[in-house]
């Protein structure tokens, strides 16, 4: 949303933002970080705060001029969550709400709970393939 410099921290981030946006997004924040791992790692990517754990991506969100985003929330995550989805704009993987029709918080744990297994999963597949490739 605001121009020039990118935001080092999610602190800085937060702070340029109109005081609605900062609210809304602070309680966003506030639910993602309670849902996460003590672990997660907060950073600042793409120029919008995310979350890894365990170095992996869990999930982002922005602010915009017209609306705010929650990025990315995954094909089956939309395709699971659809009747809760419905009342926002999804364009892709990515759900877009404002300070008018927020994300409510239980949403976004499940939408952050279906990440952490989906990620989960994704490593589990990928250690076989590793293991393997360290044997030759």
């Amino acid at each position: 949303m605001a121009k020039g410099p990118v935001a080092a921290t999610v602190d800085e981030y937060l702070e340029v933002l109109p005081d609605d946006v900062q609210a809304m997004l602070g309680k966003l924040r506030k639910t993602i970080k309670s849902a996460l791992p003590a672990d997660a790692e907060e950073l600042i990517s793409y120029a919008i705060p995310g979350y890894k754990v365990n170095g992996v991506p869990v999930i982002f969100f922005a602010a915009f001029k017209n609306h705010c985003s929650l990025v990315p929330v995954g094909k089956d995550i939309v395709a699971a969550l659809g009747a809760q989805l419905a009342p926002y704009k999804i364009k892709g993987y990515t759900v877009h709400f404002t300070v008018d029709n927020p994300l409510p918080a239980t949403l976004v744990r499940e939408i952050l709970k279906m990440r952490l297994a989906t990620n989960k999963a994704v490593a589990a597949a990928q250690k076989p393939k590793t293991a393997a490739r360290k044997q030759a």
